[in-house]
C-alpha cells in the first residue's frame, strides 16, 4: 500500500541490501534482497496505487484519489481485481465531473472485471442504467437494470432499481 514514490525506494533500498549482501559474501540474504526487489517491481505493475486510490475515495477525498489513480502507469497490467476497482473509480470521478461519456467508458470496462461482490458489480450496472437514461436509450438501460436486478442485495440498490424502472416507464 505504497504510491510509487515509495515503492522506488523500496526498490532502491532492496538493491542497495542485495549489494552489499554480494559484498560480504552473504549470497542467501543476497538472494531475499533480490526476491524482495523484484517482488516490489511485480507490485508495483499488477497492483499499482489503487488500493490508496480506493482508500482516498471512499472517505470522499477525490483529489488525492484522482492524483493516486494518475500513477497508474498502464491500467491494462493491473490485475483483474485492482483494474475493475480503477475502472469504478474513475467512472465515479467522472460521473462527478460531469463527464458522462468518460464514466460509461469507464463503468463499461468495470462492468467486464471483479468489482468486489455481486451487490458492488450491481452498483456499476445501476450507474450504466443510469447514463443510459440520460441518453435517453430505453433498451440498453432496461438491460442494465434486469442484470443489476439479478445482482443487487442490498436494499438500498433494489430502491435504486425501482426508481430507474419508474423513469424508463415513463421514457
Amino acid at each position: 500500500m505504497y504510491n510509487s514514490l515509495g515503492r522506488y525506494a523500496l526498490m532502491a533500498v532492496f538493491l542497495l541490501a542485495a549489494l552489499v549482501c554480494v559484498f560480504f559474501t552473504q549470497y542467501e540474504l543476497a538472494a531475499v534482497a533480490g526476491f524482495l526487489f523484484v517482488f516490489v517491481i511485480w507490485s508495483h505493475f499488477r497492483h499499482s496505487s489503487v488500493l490508496m486510490a480506493s482508500k482516498y475515495f471512499k472517505n470522499n477525498e477525490f483529489g488525492k484519489a484522482k492524483l493516486m489513480l494518475a500513477e497508474v502507469p498502464n491500467p491494462e497490467r493491473l490485475s483483474k481485481n485492482r483494474r475493475g476497482y480503477y475502472e469504478f473509480m474513475q467512472g465515479n470521478m467522472a460521473l462527478k465531473e460531469e463527464d458522462y461519456e468518460k464514466a460509461e467508458y469507464h463503468f463499461q470496462l468495470a462492468s467486464r472485471f471483479p468489482v468486489g461482490g455481486k451487490n458492488e458489480k450491481s452498483y456499476v450496472l445501476i450507474h450504466l442504467a443510469n447514463l443510459a437514461l440520460r441518453r435517453k436509450d430505453k433498451e440498453r438501460a432496461e438491460v442494465y437494470v434486469a442484470k443489476a436486478k439479478e445482482l443487487s442485495e442490498s436494499s438500498r440498490s433494489k430502491d435504486i432499481i425501482t426508481k430507474i424502472e419508474r423513469e424508463i416507464s415513463k421514457l
